[in-house]
């Protein structure tokens, strides 16, 4: 167990996220001092299996109208296991042991998220973890903003931040999961981060509904169907859209009713054109644009969305692999970088990015318990 952790110098991570898509649980490895060193390590994405996806996504449906269900804790602890479970697969094929790892990053499981209530709920017991892996964990990363008045949401601009050290600004970084949120950075201290809304969870929700499938692969049925862009207009003239940054949505905010109407190649063409219709309003916050968008997550994996998002921003866009960065991983290897600041106890929420009045640091570490 590591009992003693070195803080002067650059930590051995693990970060673990699981996205609002469902899919699966990313464990990333990357050394940092918390700031401005950073190197990239391995990735790896653990599938949940389907029988527990299910589950989960069940409680997350309906957990906004009931509150907590009978079978909280005993998910908590299933899912905060699997995450455990996904830091021994990566260890493995790093060929280390606990020993060589500092520090574990873990977001957790999103239920809800609720920022004008002050509300937002990451299911995972980080206490639990750090005593099964026993090694220290930083969790529950976006209490603190929400409490001080943030939207706690987006978290990964501190991590973009440092990641685009060196580039041409100013840089823009949309990340597309569930839900589309953009980065903004001006400058090396000049951030502006907001959720956009919708990204791929309205466009899996409909091909899960149609389709039975858990994507549209490739894009395949957006590039048959033709968008309706009345039913754009009609969602987006929600008053979320005409508010200024920074702002956050839940991963339901946004539901299918408009759509349902359509046949599966028109909902799917009138959802992509949604999400590209809300970054494209979103870019107009941004004080200056680049000459490239930046996409991670698994929107960047859907030709149709991205043709869209270029199309109607009238922008180049490419993934972030063109910058050598890995799409996927970039989330998870985000949390841990604010693990290694969280325990240096520096901030990781900005005015600029949250709301919040100043900025805040986030996080609690549990500590494995000492074995004599």
């Amino acid at each position: 167990m590591n009992s003693q952790i070195r803080y002067s110098k650059s930590l051995r991570i693990i970060g673990l996220m699981s996205g609002t898509s469902l899919d699966g649980i990313d464990a990333a490895y990357i050394e940092t001092d918390g700031d401005s060193e950073l190197s990239l390590g391995p990735f790896v994405t653990v599938p949940y299996i389907s029988e527990f996806r299910t589950r989960l996504g069940q409680f997350i449906e309906s957990a906004p109208d009931r509150g907590a269900l009978p079978n909280e804790s005993l998910l908590e602890v299933q899912l905060t296991d699997l995450h455990a479970n996904a830091v021994r697969i990566l260890l493995d094929e790093m060929k280390c042991s606990v020993d060589d790892i500092d520090l574990i990053g873990f977001h957790g499981q999103t239920i809800w998220h609720r920022p004008n209530q002050k509300q937002t709920w990451q299911m995972g017991n980080g206490n639990h973890l750090a005593a099964v892996l026993k090694i220290p964990v930083a969790f529950d990363f976006r209490t603190a903003d929400i409490d001080a008045g943030g939207q706690g949401a987006p978290l990964a601009p501190v991590f973009h931040r440092v990641l685009t050290k060196g580039t041409e600004y100013p840089t823009i970084i949309i990340n597309i999961g569930g839900v589309a949120n953009i980065t903004w950075i001006g400058s090396a201290s000049n951030l502006i981060a907001f959720d956009t809304g919708p990204g791929n969870g309205l466009i899996d929700d409909w091909v899960r509904l149609r389709c039975g499938s858990s994507m549209d692969e490739n894009g395949a049925l957006a590039a048959r169907g033709e968008p309706r862009m009345d039913i754009v207009r009609q969602i987006t003239a929600s008053p979320f859209f005409d508010t200024p940054p920074p702002k956050s949505l839940d991963r339901l905010s946004f539901n299918l009713d408009r759509i349902l109407p359509l046949d599966v190649e028109d909902g799917a063409a009138t959802l992509v054109s949604l999400t590209a219709d809300c970054i494209r309003r979103g870019l107009q916050h941004c004080p200056a644009q680049p000459k490239v968008l930046l996409v991670s997550g698994g929107g960047r994996c859907n030709p149709a969305l991205m043709a869209a998002i270029s199309k109607q921003t009238g922008l180049k866009v490419e993934p972030v692999e063109s910058f050598g960065w890995n799409g996927d991983a970039i989330e998870a290897q985000a949390f841990a970088y604010m693990a290694a600041r969280c325990l240096k106890s520096m901030p990781i929420t900005f005015p600029g990015t949250t709301g919040v009045a100043t900025s805040q640091c986030g996080g609690r570490i549990a500590r494995p318990i000492p074995r004599f």
